[in-house]
């Protein structure tokens, strides 16, 4: 099976169009459909201060929005057709990873647009912060870093809003590598009514587990790269109902009925200490998080692949035609 290793090049950046909806589950807000033709526009908090349509299928924006200190993009990346199919769209929210070199972008540079040649599925790959681990920051200072209510509360109905998607809970799914794979796992539980199918490549799935390393990962990380001292989960006391409403093994009841999905690797480079830490820690954590789904009785695809701490285009690809399964079709 072939991997990708995460790169840190920067590449140019486009993305793209929406239409209507209703937010479903924690946000409970409401779109109204918006014409096919119609070019997406302001709303839900969000003003487009940039923008990049010449693309068919990849369109780019950056907003203004009071959740966060500074003007966060997105991809979307639209089906073959889109533009005179007139059909409405199953969606697929996809998180990238941590780390200086990780953005919006990071699909782009996985080749997304030829993993998803040729299928019916809108895409949208929205910034995530470089450690900002999809949540509600605890403190931050360097101003608003609410990324989970920018991606739950204002992108998600603004997607619904202005392009031709399913709008409703078999119509979206979630997926994300590395911290991208927890924010999925996280938003899948928190806000059940949104999504009928999650995927996590490589991403942890147990907050507590070793003396909750992942928690304390994830403060070093916030407040190294993106809260300048402060963290997600508190320090040195953690926001203990924080975690636990984040902790995917302890949300094991709201993976009901939906899709699960999950990756790691099982063989990390021993000379280097970060995919080791990282993969080490992500396999360990999905093997309990499996565990406690079978004792649930919750069905779930996983896989453990050789290799360490990277995204694997094969695999997803197997995940992006179970995705496209469970979700409503296209039309």
């Amino acid at each position: 099976m072939g991997e990708r290793r995460l790169s840190r090049r920067r590449l140019l950046k486009t993305a793209g169009g929406m239409t209507a909806a209703m937010a479903l589950g924690g946000a409970g807000v409401v779109a109204a459909a918006a014409p096919a033709s119609a070019a997406p526009g302001d709303g839900f908090g969000l003003r487009i201060v940039e923008r990049n349509e010449g693309d068919p299928r990849m369109w780019f924006y950056r907003f203004a929005t009071d959740a966060i200190g500074w003007n966060p993009g997105v991809n979307v990346l639209l089906p073959d057709g889109y533009h005179d199919s007139g059909s409405a769209y199953p969606v697929l929210y996809l998180f990238h990873g941590g780390g200086r070199g990780s953005d919006f972008i990071e699909f782009d540079r996985f080749g997304i647009r030829q993993l998803t040649a040729g299928k019916p599925v809108i895409v949208v790959m929205p910034d995530g912060g470089h450690a900002g681990w999809y949540s509600n920051p605890v403190g931050s200072n360097t101003g608003p870093r609410n990324w989970e209510t920018f991606h739950i509360n204002q992108l998600l109905p603004w997607v619904d809003a202005n392009f031709r998607t399913h709008a409703e809970y078999d119509g979206r799914g979630v997926g994300g590598f590395s911290m991208g794979g927890f924010g999925a796992l996280k938003y899948a539980a928190k806000y059940y009514g949104h999504f009928a199918s999650v995927s996590s490549h490589s991403g942890p799935a147990s907050l507590r587990r070793d003396s909750g390393l992942v928690v304390h990962w994830a403060n070093a990380t916030s407040a190294a790269l993106d809260l300048g001292g402060a963290t997600v989960y508190g320090a040195p006391l953690w926001d203990e109902a924080r975690v636990s409403a984040d902790n995917p093994v302890e949300r094991i009841g709201s993976y009901r009925d939906k899709r699960v999905f999950l990756v790691a690797g099982t063989s990390p480079d021993p000379v280097n200490w970060f995919d080791t830490a990282n993969e080490t820690q992500v396999l360990a954590g999905q093997r309990e998080f499996r565990a406690r789904l079978g004792d649930a009785g919750i069905p779930h695809e996983w896989h453990e692949e050789p290799g360490g701490h990277v995204f694997r285009p094969g695999i997803f690809s197997r995940d992006l035609d179970g995705i496209l399964g469970r979700l409503r079709p296209a039309g």
